[in-house]
């Protein structure tokens, strides 16, 4: 069956990222009423609410319970289970940092935990679990983070995250950029993000003028698992940020039944590259709690490395890595 175009359902025109925003599917039975599917694929969402924006919805192939876009977003019945190994904090992130909204992950580099809030909720999320505060925060809150930054004369970068940190809207997110720049050994500020992807309406005039302005240099690392995941609107919005001098990488995580076919990723990692986005990682999954049924061997995950190596060129296969708590960056694992 055919994708159905939802996005002029309920006044949404697809134009505005904020009304895209508000406008998304927020409940699994009508997830599943939008895709003619059985109300009953849809579990229970526990703590971690269903959230698919318009946008990301158009691309779901209706009647279809098996879609790749699909299983990212609908809760299923096996989140519900606890298998050894799996835990609510499965990097160690929420045990009292230094100064509040920052982690010391790695050598150089301070991540900021932008915001609590994402475009879309992704049932594999690592930190769907994490003790995000419950309103925004503004400068004021970032105060802490900031200080500990300019005292640590060794950091060249900063990389925000969250949540998802183009949920700010620009002028939020300018001044934070702002404020990261009048620190003089700062050098860098990299964006994690996955906004392009699933509301390419974020992509802004002003969010990229504000970025190619920036005295840090604006580096763009977007989060896509499969090549169904981009479409015209997405290719275009990567491709405003890279126009304007935005270098972009991505990052996916290897998920069972979405992306652990050599075919798929394949084609996912051309895409990018034509695209002129670069493929940067692709991760093991995180064990999170309500994510095992995603989680694919690493002996699969090496084996379908190997069979990209044979039939892309190096610069379009992505290092294969898992996050170790503790580690002074990622471990590849091959």
């Amino acid at each position: 069956m055919a994708s159905i175009d939802y996005r002029n359902e309920r006044g949404i025109a697809g134009g505005d990222w904020q009304a895209d925003l508000a406008g998304a599917v927020r409940d699994g039975a009508e997830l599943c009423r939008l895709l003619e599917l059985p109300s009953s694929l849809a579990a229970a969402p526990g703590e971690w609410p269903v959230l698919v924006p318009r946008p990301y919805l158009a691309r779901i192939t209706a009647g279809d319970p098996r879609d790749p876009l699909l299983l990212q977003v609908l809760p299923r019945p096996e989140e519900n289970e606890s298998p050894s190994g799996f835990s609510t904090d499965p990097l160690c992130e929420a045990t009292g940092p230094p100064a509040p909204g920052v982690l010391w992950k790695y050598r150089g580099r301070a991540l900021i935990v932008a915001t609590g809030r994402c475009g879309v909720h992704c049932r594999f999320c690592f930190r769907r679990h994490f003790p995000f505060p419950s309103s925004p925060p503004d400068l004021v809150t970032y105060e802490p983070a900031l200080e500990r930054i300019a005292r640590e004369k060794s950091l060249h970068e900063v990389i925000l995250s969250g949540g998802d940190p183009l949920m700010m809207d620009d002028d939020r997110l300018g001044e934070l950029v702002g404020r990261l720049a009048e620190i003089a050994h700062l050098r860098r500020v990299r964006i994690h993000t996955r906004m392009p992807i699933v509301i390419p309406s974020r992509v802004t005039t002003e969010l990229v003028e504000r970025l190619r302005r920036a005295r840090l240099a604006p580096i763009m690392v977007v989060h896509v698992n499969h090549p169904a995941e981009i479409d015209r609107p997405v290719a275009d919005a990567l491709g405003r940020l890279i126009d304007a001098g935005i270098p972009i990488l991505s990052q996916s995580v290897l998920l069972h039944g979405v992306n652990d076919d050599a075919d798929v990723l394949a084609e996912l990692f051309e895409r990018l590259v034509d695209l002129r986005v670069m493929p940067y990682y692709l991760h093991q999954l995180d064990r999170v709690a309500g994510a095992a049924h995603f989680e694919v061997a690493e002996e699969e995950g090496r084996r379908l490395v190997e069979s990209l190596r044979a039939r892309l060129p190096g610069y379009a296969v992505p290092r294969y890595v898992r996050e170790v708590p503790g580690a002074p960056g990622k471990v590849p694992l091959g």
